[in-house]
């Protein structure tokens, strides 16, 4: 079994150590805290030493004064989200799915609020009303350690509910580890040999759907950085050469785990199916890539949505996605295609 065929990506798992969650939250909470706490009452030192060393190095551009702004802004938000869960929690309302979605979409609005201020990102989408009515299972592209955000941001706009596949390192995260587990998501356990549970707790995931969910899933199972879309390519054409001819036409994404997908569609029978593909992240991949802050190009966001009789089933669902995937992919090189 391998359970990047749910979504995963089985390179960086969350310790051993850190699987309780209340042996977890007592190392990630007063972390963040005490972050947000240092970086607010040391800005008057990190702010104008960065500039300078950025004035210096880099510029106007001031990368290093940006990023640590972001960790700021991202540690407070953090523990206000924590705080907010907290609250919710002592008045009784710990289950109230509605308050914490609620929530999660104040949190969510805030960050790409901060990414606007201090990654200078702007924002074009083109289909935004494709993403209402639910049920969808949506299919998004991985391209940097900012997009898990999208799917939420985007779906908050039109008033609907994520229900995400997530890799479990995310619980380190600690209002998706706390929001997260308060609301229908999934952590997929990657350390595990079991792949039928895994796709059954997905398949459980989608049951139920409405007109405001939706089920995310990153069906690449990772962030796609070039070296790791070419070792997926090879370890798709060594297990299978006619699928390797077929994603080697993969320019920029990486090749796509049918398995979730079909898992959470068959938990919904009457969910579409949308995909949703951008640039424009691509220089936010991971910390080291703060060096090409600020963004210099817009998140260009492209949402196209299959009706669910236009899905194939059975052994033509993997070819099929395979060919929507590239189809997809072809057109990210292109701005004016990748809005039509």
């Amino acid at each position: 079994m391998e359970v990047p065929d749910v979504g995963g990506n089985v390179s960086d798992q969350l310790p051993d150590r850190l699987r309780n969650a209340s042996t977890r939250r007592a190392v990630t909470v007063p972390a963040v805290a005490l972050g947000a706490a240092a970086l607010s009452g040391s800005c008057a030192v990190w702010a104008p030493v960065a500039a300078a060393l950025d004035l210096a190095r880099s510029g106007t551009r001031l990368p290093r004064l940006r990023l640590l702004s972001f960790g700021w802004a991202w540690t407070t938000l953090e523990t206000l989200g924590v705080g907010a869960a907290s609250g919710l929690w002592l008045i009784g309302r710990g289950d109230d799915h509605g308050a914490h979605y609620a929530l999660q979409r104040w949190w969510a609005e805030r960050l790409v609020d901060s990414l606007r201020i201090f990654a200078n990102l702007k924002i074009e989408i083109d289909g935004l009303e494709r993403l209402a009515p639910g049920p969808i299972v949506m299919c998004a592209r991985h391209a940097s350690i900012a997009d898990s955000l999208l799917p939420a941001w985007l779906l908050g706009r039109v008033g609907m509910q994520p229900r995400y596949v997530l890799k479990d390192d995310l619980l380190l995260d600690p209002c998706l580890d706390i929001v997260g587990n308060r609301l229908p998501n999934h952590f997929v356990d990657r350390r595990t040999d079991d792949s039928v549970t895994e796709l059954d707790h997905l398949e459980h995931l989608a049951r139920g759907m409405g007109r405001k969910d939706a089920a995310v899933i990153f069906p690449e199972g990772m962030v796609v950085t070039e070296a790791r879309r070419a070792r997926a390519i090879s370890r798709v054409a060594e297990r299978d050469s006619a699928r390797g001819a077929r994603v080697r036409r993969l320019r920029t994404m990486a090749p796509v785990h049918a398995g979730g997908t079909r898992a959470l569609l068959a938990g919904s029978p009457d969910a579409g199916l949308v995909f949703v593909t951008h640039t424009g992240l691509e220089a936010l991949r991971d910390l080291r890539d703060a060096a090409r802050l600020p963004l210099t190009e817009p998140l260009r966001v492209r949402i196209r949505r299959v009706a669910r009789p236009n899905v194939p089933v059975g052994d033509e669902f993997a070819p099929w996605l395979d060919d929507e995937w590239e189809r997809a992919d072809r057109r990210l090189g292109d701005p004016e295609r990748l809005r039509t």
